[in-house]
């Protein structure tokens, strides 16, 4: 069930019977209190008096609503489609996933069909809708290096110099996290440009040297996307051995990381390395879904001239030389985390929930179930499928 289908709580009330998930722990026999739109605090279970409405989720796990802020579709739509219909097909199967916002994340394409998606991101972002909450923009390119193009479309990558960053950050509204290849010409200036103005800037898809990368950290670059995936690693010029974006991306420590943990772009062992190296403070878990996500094997998509299809439980090139985005939401990357990996499960949360809220600035509002938050949250089953999601104090999914 969607929305206005589901019996709504009304003024002050309490989910009891959960294991709630904090930041650095998970209670039993506490309750998540809710006036309103925002979350009023944690208390014992008993002791919640008459004026509190109870409302028993069955002893399933309560966290924060989950966030994924890199993510460009699903169900065969994707954020590069200027259409409302596709905005709104992409936000409810993640809703009904227990993603309570997101980035509408969009692909290199022609400078005008960005500015198009960008509007109507705009527009989105000012209107009531049923899904998750669209947060922003992250512009994934089209600045990137050739070498490292993965399933992006080459015909639509550029340079920074080229004089087209200043179309786009016209909207700059809207505008949260925008991803370049921080060696290329112009890229310098473009960082500076992204901090001025409040945009994460983000390294991904490059062929850089460490000194590239540092040479953007002290104008303002903080954020890789996607380990391992678009990323130069150690090369060897002579005798020398150059470290490039990859170990970058683990070793300095001023750096945010994204990983997609599908369980088929990396496997278990770098998983647990990049958590080793990064931990969960600095590693966010996202994504990265195509409009392959929730398409049964064999399917074909597309994001802009590009085509792909579902092989392999996983996003491809169809001459298989790269993935092509994963097929797996948030929610389902959880188990793999915990089982797969051995992270403890209070921190595969806090990854996919409050660590990406601070990359983006929102931790303030969203990410933690603790007083004073937007009354955003979701209610799982063992395996994280989602049984309610809420936000705002709203429930707009019920299994």
């Amino acid at each position: 069930m969607i929305g206005n289908e589901i019996e709504q709580p009304k003024g002050r009330f309490a989910l009891t019977n959960g294991r709630v998930i904090l930041p650095q722990e998970i209670v039993i026999g506490k309750a998540v209190i809710v006036k309103g739109k925002k979350i009023v605090g944690i208390a014992d279970a008993g002791s919640l008096g008459a004026e509190t409405d109870k409302i028993d989720v069955g002893g399933r796990y309560v966290t924060p609503g989950l966030m994924d802020i890199h993510t460009h579709g699903a169900l065969d739509h994707t954020f590069n489609e200027p259409k409302e219909e596709a905005f709104a097909v992409i936000t409810k199967e993640n809703v009904r996933r227990g993603v309570t916002s997101l980035l509408a994340t969009m692909a290199a394409a022609p400078i005008p069909d960005l500015v198009k998606c960008l509007e109507l991101s705009r527009q989105w972002m000012h209107e009531p809708h049923e899904g998750s909450q669209v947060l922003g923009v992250h512009l994934e390119g089209p600045y990137f290096s050739l070498a490292q193009k993965g399933a992006q479309d080459p015909e639509n990558i550029r340079t920074p110099d080229d004089g087209t960053s200043d179309i786009l950050l016209e909207h700059h509204d809207v505008l949260k996290i925008m991803t370049y290849a921080p060696e290329l010409p112009g890229a310098l200036e473009l960082t500076a440009k992204l901090t001025r103005l409040g945009i994460v800037p983000a390294a991904g898809h490059s062929s850089a040297q460490d000194e590239d990368v540092l040479a953007a950290m002290k104008v303002g670059l903080r954020h890789i996307i996607h380990i391992w995936s678009g990323q130069s690693s150690t090369v060897r010029e002579g005798p020398w051995r150059k470290p490039g974006l990859l170990e970058a991306t683990l070793v300095f420590d001023g750096l945010t990381v994204e990983m997609i943990s599908d369980n088929k772009h990396l496997p278990p062992t770098l998983m647990r390395l990049a958590y080793k190296c990064i931990g969960a403070d600095r590693l966010c878990i996202i994504s990265d879904a195509t409009s392959g996500a929730g398409m049964p094997e064999g399917t074909h998509f597309h994001m802009g001239g590009m085509e792909y299809d579902v092989h392999d439980g996983v996003g491809m090139m169809l001459d298989r030389t790269a993935f092509a985005g994963s097929t797996t939401l948030v929610n389902q990357m959880v188990p793999i985390l915990t089982d797969t990996i051995g992270i403890p499960l209070v921190e595969a949360v806090r990854m996919t929930t409050l660590t990406p809220a601070r990359v983006i600035g929102f931790d303030g509002r969203k990410g933690s179930l603790e007083a004073g938050k937007d009354a955003d949250l979701a209610v799982f089953e063992d395996d994280f499928t989602a049984w309610r999601t809420m936000i705002g104090g709203r429930w707009v999914y019920a299994a």
